[in-house]
């Protein structure tokens, strides 16, 4: 099984060590990539629009969104770790998603996505981790990805991870490999109820758009060589 991590920090702190929680019990016979942000993807969307207009690959920042896009399409299982800033989602983890809205349904959909799956692991001090959460998994059902899962942690005691009770510890450890071992061998999903209600809709859309001009869209062109319009 392959499976490509997206980290939402290069701190080695709480996220860190949540998500080499999760990754223990996955270690052995399967590939794993990961990507640490900003590092390994340190620019924010410039709102050229090439990536709608033309492709993707023609992104001024291609060098870095193709090496993660190419890893993230590869991969069986996805896990998205970060911590929780201001109730939602660090900036660099936003930059990068902004680069994959022209993977979205209404636009350029890869058909890869419809069956992997998807874990997000977040943590924060005292405050809720749903928001961010929710930003994250609407970002992925609109990639197309059906199973996904999250798992927050409030850790209260502390910042750091080496102040919190050993007690707090155990429990997140014990907690998020549990989850893991869910994963130690999976198969692909199909499309949920939701992912198919998006694409339909999508699609209805994109045969809107070709009835209203007489140069298809670049969207548009790319739905036909998928076959997906009739």
């Amino acid at each position: 099984m392959r499976i490509t991590v997206i980290n939402g920090t290069e701190q080695k702190g709480c996220t860190f060590h949540l998500k080499e929680c999760f990754l223990s019990p996955l270690q052995e016979g399967n590939e794993i990539t990961e990507f640490y942000l900003p590092g390994d993807f340190p620019h924010f969307c410039l709102g050229c629009k090439t990536c709608f207009m033309q492709s993707e690959d023609r992104c001024p920042h291609a060098e870095h969104t193709m090496k993660i896009w190419d890893a993230i399409l590869e991969a069986d299982l996805l896990v998205i770790a970060y911590p929780v800033y201001v109730s939602g989602i660090p900036g660099q983890l936003k930059a990068l998603l902004d680069h994959f809205a022209c993977h979205h349904m209404v636009h350029k959909p890869d058909k890869g996505m419809f069956a992997k799956r998807a874990v997000i692991l977040s943590q924060s001090l005292r405050s809720s981790n749903r928001t961010g959460q929710r930003e994250v998994e609407n970002n992925l059902t609109w990639l197309g990805i059906s199973d996904i899962k999250s798992m927050g942690f409030t850790l209260k005691d502390s910042y750091l991870w080496d102040e919190l009770t050993q007690k707090r510890i155990k429990k997140i450890d014990r907690t998020v490999r549990k989850m893991a071992c869910n994963y130690r061998s999976i198969a692909p999903t199909k499309k949920s109820i939701k992912v198919h209600f998006l694409f339909a809709i999508s699609k209805m859309m994109i045969q809107k758009s070709l009835k209203n001009t007489c140069t298809p869209s670049s969207d548009a062109q790319y739905w036909r060589s998928q076959g997906w319009l009739s």
